[in-house]
């Protein structure tokens, strides 16, 4: 399995950058500190993101593509980011 960010699935150059400001430089980085802290990280040094970069964040961990993420894990993350009673 990959470890470079760049090399894992949902990941472009973009996401990358703004991995890298947040500290994350590897895939076990990524996973020590969980999908939703790090999509917090993100959001909050004001990088314009959408549910798609919480959810390609998970799916890179999986090796899945964003979009098969199972949608109750979907909502487990929106959920944690957002608030009970986020919708998809």
């Amino acid at each position: 399995m990959p470890t470079d960010l760049i090399e894992l699935q949902n990941l472009g150059k973009t996401s990358v950058q703004w991995l890298n400001a947040v500290g994350i430089r590897t895939l076990e980085q990524l996973k020590e500190a969980g999908t939703v802290a790090v999509y917090k990280k993100v959001k909050a040094r004001g990088f314009k993101v959408s549910r798609v970069l919480l959810y390609a964040l998970e799916g890179a961990q999986l090796g899945l593509h964003w979009n098969d993420v199972p949608a109750a894990r979907k909502q487990e993350l929106l959920e944690q980011v957002e608030g009970p009673g986020s919708q998809l």
